[in-house]
């Protein structure tokens, strides 16, 4: 694990010339960017290319990076936007709920309740504008906190609140009506 000072350190290095080092925070990072990334465009492929684009751009304007912010905070926004312009370039889209993973921490009695509860969550989720969908999921299953989703999406921390607030409430009244749904096909 690479301590704060340590990063800096580092990025100072890449910026006077030892470019093979960005190898490092690439392998420290490419899981959270692969995981920003596969939220906004939901396939594999392209969040895969959205999240290797996104390290592209971030060591283009590495020297950009003001350190104001986590270099962690600017990459995942670097990412972020780099993964809504592949969506927008995208026409068609499909996605296989069976492939979409969402953490659910909650217990269930059966492992069956559990699948059910994921796909419901799942198609609720589904139903959030990107933005929406990306801070519940920053925020609830990766546990950012909202400094730091705010800073991920470029917003202010009020604005992220009442996002969050507001997915939220449409996140349960999406799930209400799925639900209802699905016990009167029972």
């Amino acid at each position: 694990m690479i301590t704060l000072q340590e990063e800096n350190i580092l990025i100072d290095r890449i910026l006077a010339g030892e470019r093979q080092l960005y190898a490092q925070l690439v392998d420290k990072y490419k899981s959270y960017a692969y995981t920003i990334a596969y939220k906004v465009v939901e396939n594999k492929p392209e969040a895969e290319e959205a999240a290797q684009d996104a390290f592209i751009k971030a060591f283009h304007y590495l020297n950009g990076f003001n350190r104001q912010a986590r270099f962690s905070t600017w990459l995942y926004r670097i990412v972020f936007n780099t993964a809504i312009t592949y969506k927008r370039k995208k026409k068609q889209q499909f996605q296989d709920i069976e492939d979409t993973p969402i953490e659910y921490h909650e217990r269930a009695d059966t492992p069956t309740e559990k699948e059910d509860q994921q796909v419901f969550l799942t198609q609720a989720m589904n139903k959030l504008n990107e933005a929406d969908r990306l801070a519940i999921q920053l925020y609830y299953m990766k546990e950012f906190t909202l400094e730091e989703v705010a800073e991920m999406m470029g917003q202010n921390v009020n604005t992220i609140k009442v996002r969050v607030h507001r997915a939220r409430q449409r996140l349960a009244d999406e799930l209400k009506r799925i639900l209802k749904q699905e016990a009167l096909t029972l």
